[in-house]
């Protein structure tokens, strides 16, 4: 497929809007959802008219019902996506909790235990590994096919690694299965044969279903990656068994990690095409958030790289001109203008819906901007 030159698309989940919260659980909307909701369908025009709108607007949401509103809010964040004009879009993860619990719910061999905390106030639902992995259904199936019939540009989908699964769970029946004492190596090999069981039994099976329905365009969210450098070689090892002899264009997305610690063993990462990573985070008056892109010329990878242009942590809305100077200053870097797809750092959740909109558009502008300068220098 042919795509214009710096192509853009989001690489993680947004705020959902208030409307959809109260929607879900049957409250009726208080004014400022209510405008919420009639501003950006004003704008979006997700909500048609056939569509229970005035009674969800009445107060009347459990009678609307929660799949409605879900629906809504999947439509809207596709709608409010396209409307930035961005080339890759999906539904923002609007049927989504987080990104750990849903997933292993679909497979038998986990205990939930209770919640641990994550960062911040933030807790998430913590599971064991007490057995064998084993996948109850492919799941994310039914979000494909409603973002495949109802987007406008080309669809992609999100999915949580095997490598971020595993480490976010206590591993108990495989470091059971090692025998003697349960130092570094064997602790290093029941880690290894839990992420590759986890890809092998229960995500391969799920892309497969997942590129059957006819999803092209499929990100690996592998969070956890950073948090233990040595264990890139565990990353890359999951993200082979997931992908090995599937047909998709796949992505790896790792978010807020000093990438040099990762390398060369992230590079066995064999069907992975594009590097979609954080850069704008870093890059300040005294650092350049981009120099990191050297290190794919140090290697020789040549692979596409999710160049993340807006940092997703403060308010400030980028310029265009900023996000121009930013992919311009990495087109240079890497030699091929051609690698680079643009995007936020990571999901723009933690900002309201009206501030992420507006950088969104500055990066459909700054993309528009590199765009221009460049094929406008090729054809002087």
């Amino acid at each position: 497929m042919s795509r214009r030159l710096f192509p853009t698309q989001e690489i993680g989940s947004i705020a959902k809007p208030r409307w959809q919260l109260l929607g879900q659980r049957g409250e009726p909307l208080d004014a400022a959802a209510r405008s919420e909701f009639e501003l950006w369908n004003q704008k979006l025009g997700f909500a048609t008219p056939d569509t229970p709108t005035a009674a969800f607007l009445a107060g009347k949401s459990r009678e609307v019902g929660a799949a409605q509103v879900r629906d809504w809010g999947a439509l809207f964040a596709l709608r409010y996506f396209e409307a930035a004009h961005l080339d890759r879009v999906y539904d923002g993860e609007a049927r989504r909790i987080e990104m750990y619990e849903y997933a292993i719910r679909q497979m038998r061999g986990f205990q939930f235990l209770g919640h641990v905390r994550s960062f911040d106030n933030k807790y998430y639902l913590k599971a064991a590994g007490t057995g064998e992995v084993k996948l109850e259904r492919p799941y994310h199936i039914e979000e494909f096919d409603f973002v495949r019939s109802n987007a406008k540009g080309e669809p992609k989908l999100p999915i949580t690694g095997p490598y971020t699964l595993a480490d976010w769970s206590y591993n108990e029946h495989y470091l059971g299965r090692q025998k003697g004492w349960k130092g570094r190596t064997e602790r290093r090999a029941a880690q290894r044969e839990f992420v590759v069981e986890i890809a092998r039994q229960a995500i391969r099976p799920t892309l497969a279903a997942l590129i059957e329905r006819g999803c092209r365009v499929i990100q690996i969210d592998e969070p956890a990656a950073g948090t233990h450098p040595d264990e890139a070689d565990l990353v890359a090892d999951g993200f082979n068994a997931a992908t090995e002899g599937l047909d998709a264009e796949f992505s790896m997305h790792i978010c807020f990690s000093e990438y040099r610690s990762l390398f060369p063993a992230l590079l066995e990462a064999k069907r992975c095409s594009q590097w979609a990573w954080e850069f704008a985070n870093r890059d300040t008056s005294d650092r350049d958030g981009y120099e990191v892109l050297h290190m794919f010329r140090e290697y020789g990878d040549t692979r596409e790289i999710g160049l993340g242009v807006l940092d997703v942590h403060r308010d400030e809305v980028e310029t265009p001109e900023k996000v121009a100077e930013r992919i311009e200053r990495s087109a240079k870097i890497l030699g091929d203008p051609r690698r680079i797809w643009v995007n936020p750092d990571c999901g723009l959740r933690t900002r309201s819906l009206s501030v992420a909109y507006r950088k969104l558009e500055a990066m459909d502008a700054g993309a528009k901007i590199a765009r221009e300068r460049h094929e406008g220098s090729s054809r002087r």
